[in-house]
């Protein structure tokens, strides 16, 4: 029985019986494909003389019966700002029903009531479905630093004769059906410009690029033309799910697929495993953005934000005038995102979770009133000192500093040290160890993931009486002057400009902290580390400075390394990151002890 003859059989099955013309319309085959697969069917004993199906055809039925589905709920939706901040993108509301109840409404009408949906960001929200719905919650506590084919990892064992749904997809005509006759991969008929995948004439989904990457989809090459848009859902029969589920696995085990999208299990030797399943593109939409939702349901109530009220006050205009919304990379912090008004692009910055705790917005405030206009920042068209809101110009033809780039490296150090000299004041100070102590409280009693941080804190604590002693005088310094705050873009007047970025925790300190927290985020090593000295200074340094700075990369290692921990606790992970801030913390305290031993001994 060919694709075709399922195709058909699976209609037979699902319905009362139809003509031929009703089957081709269904079925999206012509009418001379439609004849044959009738007739190869009743040939095999499939089919009566009245294109009814016959036992032989229900005990087929019975055996390819669907029998359970995963959702994929775990992630950010970060494409959604600003609408995830209340709410994840699977319980939007689109045309009066929650998105992801509509699809398990579906799932029951096709007699699927084994679900389980993989959650994790804001993932108390979703609690309400087990009681509502009968489904099982799996959390994903990586949502924040990989992508779903972790999730998808979470269920590998629940794969054969199972639907795979991605939770923001709004299905106007159910895709699930109480039969399945093979396994299948859904598109849609429209292209897209960032499809991995294109549909050939044998309805094989052929990755579009040429030079293949290892292990998964290559990148596309500009002379390619667009593939089909990449629906997401799937249906996996029993021998292919139990596959998929082993490749899954694989997958999750090897280093550097945090990024990958769990169709990377899909792909063998240039095309997918999978039979395309082609839709109309009104059949099945995907809810990414602000703007898609709202093109697909303008009465939506989720359509409502007080971000975007925000803006059309900021602006005075209506909210249908903010234009062009979308996400910018999600930093460490902060989530941001762009947008239009009347022809010009800004950016919003909504504070990250638990920003609240890490951040005083009244502080920064005062940071900006310091430095605006001096040519420093990104100076704020609005800036709330409450909410920490905050809306700028978007720069165009931004770029950051390159850590590896000299040319780089001695422009920023050269506007750092300008910065400095301008000796700037403002009331508050940020005081290294203070925070330490802070972060700590905000672990909750809970201690440290790191077995020897008693030890290695008591080590860093023994250089605070050497560091206080060696300081020089405080002025209004940047904290966070790491490669990415560094900003370079081109002016009105065409020449290349530079500024910092991110002042939230700017305040009072020996500006030589700036140049251990540019060392310790570059994850410099000490040789990288002694040039960005000599280039910040523009000689060589005597070996007391030097021994100063190593011991405020040693301080600040472990200060970042605390911050990732609360973030960690608010389900937030910066893999390496982490581990590099406390290694910091231990190899710069003996680098530190070794040149003030050197410098002792002369």
């Amino acid at each position: 029985m060919n694709i075709q003859e399922r195709d058909i059989m699976k209609i037979l099955l699902d319905n009362i019986c139809v003509n031929q013309r009703a089957l081709a319309e269904a079925s999206g085959h012509s009418l001379g494909v439609v004849n044959r697969s009738v007739n190869n069917l009743m040939k095999e004993g499939y089919l009566d003389r009245h294109m009814c199906p016959t036992q032989k055809a229900k005990q087929l039925g019975e055996a390819s019966r669907p029998r359970h589905a995963v959702i994929l709920a775990a992630g950010f939706g970060m494409r959604m700002v600003p609408i995830n901040l209340e709410t994840p993108k699977a319980l939007l509301e689109v045309k009066g029903e929650v998105l992801i109840e509509r699809q398990i409404r579906q799932l029951h009408e096709a007699g699927i009531f084994d679900i389980t949906v993989v959650v994790g960001f804001m993932k108390e929200k979703f609690e309400y479905l087990i009681d509502a719905f009968g489904v099982e919650l799996l959390v994903n506590r990586d949502y924040g630093a990989k992508n779903n084919l972790f999730s998808l990892g979470l269920a590998a064992d629940r794969l054969a004769d199972t639907y795979v749904i991605p939770c923001d997809i709004w299905c106007a005509r159910n895709p699930f059906s109480r039969h399945e006759l093979y396994a299948w991969y859904m598109v849609s008929e429209r292209e897209d410009p960032e499809s991995d995948v294109r549909l050939n004439r044998k309805r094989e989904l052929v990755l579009v690029e040429r030079a293949a990457r290892s292990g998964g989809a290559p990148r596309k090459t500009a002379a390619e033309k667009n593939g089909s848009a990449m629906i997401g859902i799937a249906y996996l029969d029993k021998e292919t799910g139990t596959a998929v589920g082993e490749k899954v696995r694989r997958l999750c085990a090897q280093k550097g697929r945090e990024g990958d999208f769990w169709e990377e299990a899909l792909y063998e030797n240039g095309r997918m495993i999978l039979p395309a399943k082609v839709v109309p593109a009104a059949d099945a939409v995907e809810i990414n953005t602000y703007e898609q939702l709202r093109e697909l349901d303008g009465d939506s109530n989720q359509l409502q934000s007080d971000v975007l009220d925000l803006i059309a006050q900021v602006f005075s205009c209506g909210n249908e005038e903010i234009k062009e919304i979308a996400v910018l990379k999600k930093g460490m912090t902060n989530r941001s995102f762009l947008f239009t008004v009347r022809g010009c692009k800004y950016i919003m910055r909504v504070p990250g979770e638990g920003t609240d705790k890490l951040i005083n917005r009244k502080q920064e405030a005062a940071v900006y009133k310091t430095i605006s206009g001096l040519g420093l920042c990104d100076d704020p068209v609005y800036i709330d000192p409450d909410t920490g809101y905050k809306i700028t110009r978007y720069l165009e033809g931004v770029r950051v500093c390159d850590p590896d780039s000299e040319e780089d490296l001695a422009k920023c150090m050269t506007k750092l040290r300008h910065f400095h000299a301008m000796g700037l004041k403002v009331e508050h100070e940020f005081d290294i160890f203070g925070q330490i102590a802070f972060y700590e409280s905000l672990r909750g009693g809970r201690p440290s993931l790191y077995r020897d941080y008693r030890e290695v804190r008591d080590r860093v604590y023994s250089l605070r009486p050497w560091i206080e002693s060696m300081a020089g005088v405080k002025v209004l310094t940047h904290i966070d002057a790491v490669p990415d705050n560094f900003l370079f873009y081109k002016g009105e007047d065409g020449r290349e400009h530079l500024q910092l970025t991110d002042w939230e925790y700017a305040g009072m300190q020996d500006p030589h902290v700036d140049i251990a927290m540019f060392c310790i985020y570059s994850m410099y090593d000490k040789a990288q580390t002694d040039r960005l000295i000599r280039l910040y200074f523009d000689r060589e340094v005597p070996d007391v400075l030097r021994a100063k700075i190593y011991a405020y990369i040693a301080a600040c290692g472990l200060l970042w390394s605390n911050w990732c921990e609360y973030k960690l606790i608010l389900g937030v992970e910066f893999g390496e990151y982490s581990l590099r801030q406390y290694r910091y913390a231990k190899e710069y305290y003996r680098h530190t002890m070794n040149l003030i031993g050197q410098i002792e001994e002369n």
